[in-house]
Order: C-alpha cells, then sequence, then structure tokens
C-alpha cells in the first residue's frame, strides 16, 4: 500500500474540571492506494480532521503509525512529509497577488526562477487561472480562491493531497463546480488524494473509497456504491441519504432468505446477518425503494395510514403510520398523489430490505 495507517490513535487532556483524556482518533487502521481519493466522511467533532492533521503532521499520534511509500512518518515535522494542504479558509496570503501565492512553496524550496516560473505556469493551465497571476486575493471571487489555494498545494508537487472541507464556504452551486473540477484535476494528475468532509453528497460523487468515522472509530470503509447500498450499522445507513428503520423479529431463515415479523407482519428479506430464532434486528429500507400499491398486490406488503403529504417538485414526501404508530417515511412520484388520512398499501421490495443488528 502508498499510505498506511495503522492503529492511529490520538488522546487529548480532558478540558473539563475533571482530570482525564479525551480520544479524538481510536485505534483506526486504513490502507490507501496510490492515486486514490479517499474522503473521510462523519458528523462534526468525530475525528476525522484530527485524523487528517494526524496524517499532515500537524498533530502527533498518542499510538499507532502513518508509513507513506515505505517509511514511517509519525515522527517527521509537516514540512519533511512531502505532502501539501488545501484549507477550508483557503489561508491565501493577502499581501501576495496570484502568482506570488502560488510559487510561495517553491521559492521555500529554493527553486531556481525559471522553474518557479514554469511551474506555476503549468498549475495556473491546470486550473483556470491563467491571465489573473497579477490580481490580488481581494480582486478574486470566492471560487477563483480556492483556485489558487488548489494551485498552491498542487505546484509543490506532493505526494498526498489533503483537502479539510475546502468547499464549504462556497454557495451550493460553486460548491457543486468545484467537486467535479477538483475530481478531474486529480484523475488527471494520478495523485493521491485524502478528503474530510460532513457532505455525504460530496463525498458519493468524488470519492474511490469513503471512510466512515463515529467517536472516533472507522465505521466502516467501501466505494461509494458498497456504503451506500450495503449500510453495516445503523449509524452508516442514517448518516448516509434517507432512511427507515422498522424494528423486527427474526421468525424464521435458511442461507439466504430470513422471515421477520414487522408491524404486525411477515416480510422475507435476504439474510445479511449472522442470525437466530426469536433475534431483534432493525428493517432498513431507503423511503423512495417503498412502493404503493392496489389491493391485490401480496408479499412483503404493510398496510398503513399517510398523516402527511409534502410536495418537494419531483416526487412527494410523505409520513406514513404503519402497525402500531410506527413511522415511515415514504417518497412517490407526483403521478398518483395522495392525500393525509387516506389508506394506502406498502410494498417493500425484498432486495432493498437490508436487515441490521441493534446497536
Amino acid at each position: 500500500m502508498y499510505l498506511t495507517l495503522e492503529h492511529l490513535t490520538k488522546k487529548f487532556p480532558a478540558r473539563t474540571k475533571q482530570s482525564g483524556e479525551v480520544t479524538a482518533v481510536d485505534d483506526i487502521s486504513l490502507n490507501i492506494e496510490k492515486g486514490q481519493f479517499v474522503t473521510l466522511l462523519g458528523p462534526s467533532g468525530c475525528g476525522k480532521t484530527t485524523t487528517l492533521r494526524l496524517i499532515a503532521g500537524f498533530e502527533f499520534p498518542t499510538s499507532g503509525h502513518i508509513i507513506l511509500d515505505g517509511a514511517r512518518l509519525e515522527d517527521v515535522p509537516p514540512n519533511r512529509r512531502d505532502m501539501a494542504m488545501v484549507f477550508q479558509s483557503y489561508a491565501i496570503f493577502p499581501h501576495l497577488n496570484v502568482f506570488e501565492n502560488i510559487a510561495y512553496g517553491l521559492k521555500v524550496k529554493k527553486l531556481a526562477g525559471t522553474e518557479v516560473k514554469r511551474r506555476v505556469a503549468e498549475v495556473t493551465k491546470l486550473t483556470q487561472l491563467t491571465g489573473l497571476e497579477e490580481r490580488a486575493p481581494n480582486q478574486l471571487s470566492g471560487g477563483q480562491q480556492q483556485r489558487v489555494a488548489l494551485a498552491r498545494a498542487l505546484v509543490v508537487e506532493p505526494k498526498v493531497l489533503l483537502f479539510d472541507e475546502p468547499l464549504s464556504n462556497l454557495d451550493a452551486k460553486l460548491r457543486e463546480e468545484m467537486r467535479f473540477e477538483i475530481r478531474d484535476l486529480q484523475k488527471r494528475l494520478g495523485i493521491t488524494a485524502i478528503y474530510v468532509t460532513h457532505a455525504q453528497e460530496e463525498a458519493l460523487v468524488m470519492s474511490d473509497l469513503i471512510a466512515i468515522i463515529h467517536q472516533g472509530k472507522l465505521a466502516q470503509l467501501g466505494t461509494p456504491e458498497e456504503i451506500y447500498e450495503q449500510p453495516r450499522s445503523r449509524f452508516v445507513a442514517d448518516f448516509i441519504g434517507l432512511s427507515d428503520f422498522l424494528p423486527a423479529r427474526v421468525e424464521s431463515y435458511d442461507a439466504t432468505t430470513a422471515r421477520v415479523a414487522v408491524a404486525g407482519t411477515t416480510l422475507s428479506v435476504p439474510a445479511t446477518l449472522g442470525l437466530s430464532r426469536d433475534q431483534a434486528v432493525i428493517l432498513h429500507i431507503r423511503p423512495y425503494d417503498i412502493e404503493f400499491v392496489g389491493e391485490a398486490a401480496q408479499g412483503n406488503v404493510l398496510p398503513g395510514v399517510i398523516k402527511q403529504a409534502t410536495y418537494l417538485g419531483n416526487v412527494v414526501d410523505y409520513r406514513v403510520e404503519v402497525g402500531d404508530k410506527v413511522g415511515l417515511r415514504v417518497q412517490a412520484s407526483t403521478d398518483q398523489r395522495r392525500v393525509a388520512g387516506a389508506r394506502v398499501r406498502l410494498h417493500f421490495p425484498a432486495n432493498k430490505c437490508h436487515l441490521l443488528a441493534e446497536e
């Protein structure tokens, strides 16, 4: 592997009156191949930024190892790690123009003037900044400032490019455009990238691998498809996209199928867990995978009552009550509108249902 985190742990002194320590990063192990785009995704305070700072060298681990291209880095200072970071606040020098900002790291390395000009010209072309070299930062738009920060990181040709929520200060439209620009650049250059965000859509759009971080631990690692379609815990399923969760009990099972009691009805779903009879589990399904069906439909059907219907443009968002006041969210097309108070029948396609262990 190109970049490896081995049992990485970081503890800080508690900031309360009580003595002790707070574990910000808890025994995280991660293998990253050269050229991969890996996103550390999780809610605020989960440890993802601390993990990034450990990789960058801005924090030193309490225990564990960071290995890049065969060399251990946990005791190496940031300026000797051959990495570059793009910060949330851009961190552009206000007294330097675009060219000087981009060239700063090269001048620190004492490269020849001709080499500095060559590299800056290349990277300004890559980041669509050609012609803006003489402008001051306060003469740039937010997107242009972000490109300057990206160009300054790329120009030093680091082994690993680190991103700390770099798009959070941009408006929604520009943020969407920059996602694709950053991903396209990373692919073309073949650079290894680690990206921190709490935005699920960003992670799904940009990543080769997503590492879900929860309470300092690695909750799940996988491709965007694996994380979204095969979540291994209620936390992961709830954090990525919209989800419905129904309490269920295992009635019977074989190697491929489980029959579970849900809201007074028995449903057949894939046996995705190690199961036992009468085991309490959670049935997970996405709101747009639940289907409204007619009276004649049989198999994996639950009756319910619509409590609320909200028009969202391309879909209607329904709040439906099934069984003993179990609330569900169902999203369906606007073709056949239903109103609050209507009795409905809901079909749960077996291939869209997943069983999760109770937490």
